[in-house]
């Protein structure tokens, strides 16, 4: 059940400044309960810190998967991550991931791509990923479903619904205002996992 979450940090796409913008909720923040067979198993958070022209997002994903009725823990997935931008440009990117039990780190510096941390819109453009935990390229493709309504903490929402596939497979859903209401995989065992907005 390895690689649950990584994914959410593990790409990059070409930036564009008015998406980046639009993808920054008011609140300067995005919660999501990590869902897995009905049972919230951790948490997503992403954090929003603006001044002037600079920004700085932090995302910290919390899982942990237990055995039903004894509770021992099987599988956990720490990541934390940290992105500076600069007028709309990633300027450096640090992402620590304990991914049950094996180490990574990867600190980046000044680049004209962008992050996917799923946050960003813009990944619905990308072609080509990059794995923000190993450092591997990807190659991906998006297809827009379409229109759709999504059940979040504040009830629902209207989203438009994109699919990624190629080496990275993953629904994702935006609001009509640009910021991430929901992801959707599924796991190496076959079950589906998903996040879903407090």
């Amino acid at each position: 059940m390895k690689k649950y979450l990584f994914p959410l940090l593990a790409t990059f796409a070409i930036a564009s400044g008015p998406v980046l913008a639009a993808s920054i909720p008011a609140s300067n923040k995005l919660a999501f309960d990590v869902i897995r067979k009905g049972k919230d198993i951790g948490d997503y958070i992403i954090t929003f810190r603006k001044s002037g022209n600079n920004l700085t997002v932090r995302l910290n994903t919390k899982v942990k998967v237990k055995l039903p009725l004894v509770g021992v823990t099987v599988y956990k997935f720490e990541q934390k991550s940290s992105e500076q931008w600069r007028s709309g440009k990633l300027a450096a990117l640090s992402s620590a991931t304990n991914d049950n039990g094996e180490a990574h780190s990867i600190k980046l510096g000044a680049s004209p791509l962008l992050p996917a941390s799923l946050w960003n819109m813009d990944i619905v453009k990308a072609h080509k990923a990059l794995n923000t935990i190993d450092g591997k390229k990807m190659k991906i493709s998006v297809r827009k479903i379409g229109n759709e309504k999504v059940s979040t903490g504040h009830g629902k929402v209207a989203a438009t619904h994109y699919r990624i596939s190629g080496d990275l497979a993953r629904d994702v859903w935006y609001g009509t205002d640009g910021t991430l209401v929901k992801v959707s995989f599924a796991g190496d065992d076959g079950s589906k996992v998903a996040y879903r907005l407090r």
